[in-house]
């Protein structure tokens, strides 16, 4: 691997992280590490968490061959975990209080790019969509084993799929023949049963968008995390997250406005920092991500 992930708003979260020199920091998904690569460079340390072992790996390999001044095991701890776990394994590793915590909840282009892992219906692919390669089940399973009123509520209420009666009518109908394998089944199976859709945008994203958060618990995890996030903040210490998708979004809107109802801090982002036209047209996938960063009181 040459490269895992292509940070988005990677200048706007760094500044509004404002890192110091000697501060400790979490990105709580470190993906293809560009986030970390530049608080490291400003003189912050870093603790690293991801649940995909690929991840730590290709930043492992990445800094080992880019940088002689930062060591894995000084600068930057890696740990394999869910940011749920974040308070935990923050104490553990000797990063009780921080200056700054990050979450990028985004899908890493690695994930997307290698058929193998299962998530783009542009590569036909295994049905599995397992950020933790350790999890028991894989979108697969769901496809084939929920019954129909539970396909219907996981794609209404995670996919917002307008068409779900329809879709989930064909799968239950097409793996009575055979079991749904592969992304290419699906991605035709929901093509099938969506009688038009808008141009540019394949009839199967908000499907997947539903599996791929159902198989990795996605919501939960970051509604999980967040108190656990400010309680490990120090006074006028930062956590910025950057979302894809409306669910998420609500979700960090909502219980920042919370916390600021409680009296913890204060949102310093009224309105999302959304990307650039250029960083849009140098990575499309930056599109629809939206940043709100909030300070601990």
């Amino acid at each position: 691997m040459n490269t895992y992930h292509t940070s988005v708003l990677l200048k706007e979260t760094i500044e509004q992280l404002q890192i110091k020199t000697g501060k400790r920091y979490i990105d709580g998904t470190i993906g293809g590490g560009g986030h970390t690569f530049e608080i490291l460079k400003r003189g912050g340390r870093v603790l690293g968490l991801d649940v995909d072992q690929d991840a730590l790996e290709f930043v492992q390999e990445k800094f080992k061959v880019q940088s002689t001044k930062f060591k894995i095991g000084e600068n930057l701890i890696l740990v394999k975990g869910n940011f749920s776990d974040i308070d935990t394994i923050a104490k553990e590793k000797g990063f009780a209080t921080v200056a700054g915590v990050l979450l990028d909840l985004g899908v890493s282009s690695h994930h997307f790019d290698v058929p193998e892992r299962g998530f783009s219906f542009q590569n036909n692919g295994p049905l599995d969509m397992r950020m933790d390669k350790d999890l028991q089940v894989n979108a697969g399973d769901l496809v084939n084993v929920l019954t129909k009123s539970e396909l219907t509520e996981l794609f209404t209420k995670l996919g917002e799929e307008r068409f779900t009666r329809s879709i989930v009518a064909h799968i239950v109908e097409a793996r009575k023949i055979k079991r749904i394998e592969t992304t290419t089944e699906l991605s035709e199976i929901v093509r099938k049963a969506v009688p038009f859709s808008k141009k540019g945008i394949n009839p199967a994203t908000q499907i997947f968008q539903a599996l791929r958060i159902a198989v990795n618990d996605e919501l939960n995890n970051l509604i999980e995390a967040l108190p656990r996030v400010i309680s490990l903040l120090e006074s006028k210490g930062r956590v910025a997250i950057i979302s894809f998708h409306s669910l998420e979004d609500r979700i960090v809107k909502r219980s920042f406005l919370e916390f600021e109802e409680k009296g913890l801090g204060t949102i310093i982002t009224k309105k999302p920092i959304v990307p650039t036209d250029e960083e849009i047209e140098r990575n499309n996938r930056s599109r629809s991500s939206k940043l709100r960063v909030f300070e601990k009181v």
